[in-house]
């Protein structure tokens, strides 16, 4: 018997804000590209609030000290990311949301669809720990291979994180081969996500700035219409 999928992220969301995410593999750039979105809106005079990923004081303690002494099972993993970003929509997401401003949100519910899954959880249940939360109003997905990440990441440090290598998973003793075999799961999760969720894909291999260009272009298209609280500054008009 065919199962039914979870329903999420259906619906268009019915707050006067707008919330855009952005979503990719460890190296894909994704948050530079999303600081910058953030300095062009700012100066552009809206209201702008930013949120990432595992940033609830509630649960990073837990998630440390978990990670430290490799207490986490991908399950307990699931659990505690659900219960980070629950903390983060309610008071990091949700209000500036319903106060009419534009959330960026560095890594939104894919992440965990694309990690937990590739960690092996069920993605139904993975799914059904999410059906809370309200659909972006643009999601830009930067896609980049696996061999690119890798060198981006260690190009700007000694060593790769343990569990962004995916070595909890005894994938391979080498943390370079077990982060290749561990990203391209989550690369290829995503891969199908990007159809089912509308992702938007940019070419995460191109420069920053032309990169940026394409984010600034699909972020004014789905602002058009958009009459949420703005601040008058110089330069209101940069392209």
């Amino acid at each position: 018997m065919t199962r039914r999928r979870q329903r999420v992220l259906v619906d268009p969301h019915p707050y006067p804000g707008r919330l855009i995410a952005v979503e990719g593999i460890d190296g894909s750039g994704k948050s530079t590209q999303l600081v910058l979105l953030e300095r062009w809106l700012t100066a552009r005079g809206y209201r702008v609030h930013f949120t990432e990923w595992n940033s609830s004081p509630l649960v990073r303690r837990s998630m440390r000290r978990g990670k430290k002494k490799d207490l986490l099972t991908p399950t307990t993993f699931s659990l505690l990311h659900a219960v980070d970003f629950a903390d983060r929509l309610t008071y990091k997401i949700m209000p500036p949301l319903k106060a009419g401003m534009i959330v960026l949100a560095d890594r939104y519910v894919f992440t965990a669809f694309g990690r937990d899954v590739a960690r092996g959880v069920h993605p139904e249940w993975v799914r059904g720990l999410y059906t809370f939360a309200p659909r972006p109003d643009l999601t830009l997905y930067f896609r980049v291979p696996i061999e690119v990440s890798l060198d981006r990441l260690l190009g700007g440090r000694a060593k790769l994180k343990y569990h962004e290598a995916g070595m909890d998973l005894g994938l391979a003793s080498n943390p370079a081969d077990s982060f290749r075999l561990f990203q391209s799961r989550v690369l290829a999760i995503y891969d199908e996500l990007t159809a089912e969720f509308g992702m938007q894909v940019i070419d995460a291999t191109g420069d920053i700035m032309s990169q940026q260009k394409i984010v600034r272009r699909m972020a004014r298209t789905m602002l058009h219409g958009y009459d949420g609280p703005r601040e008058r500054r110089n330069g209101d008009g940069a392209s």
